[in-house]
């Protein structure tokens, strides 16, 4: 599974900006809607596309692996 990093993201941010940053901001700044942005916050397994990683990627000043974890899932056993 993949997973996005954008609450942490998002408080590495602020903490260094030293200010709170709404959804509603990185939502104007990026063009993705507030919707899909609590979306991929706050669902597990959240599917977007590369348009809105690359969005976030810039609006974060970031590497794409710094928003986007693989978590390996168990390999089924074959008998």
């Amino acid at each position: 599974m993949i997973r996005i990093r954008l609450k942490e993201v998002l408080a590495e941010k602020e903490f260094h900006d030293g200010r709170v940053i709404t959804l509603n901001e990185v939502s104007k700044a990026t063009g993705i809607h507030r919707a899909t942005l609590s979306k991929i916050a706050n669902e597990k397994g959240c599917n977007t596309g590369t348009d809105n990683i690359d969005a976030l990627c810039n609006y974060f000043e970031c590497r794409v692996e710094d928003l986007l974890v693989h978590l390996p899932e168990p390999v089924p056993k074959v008998d």
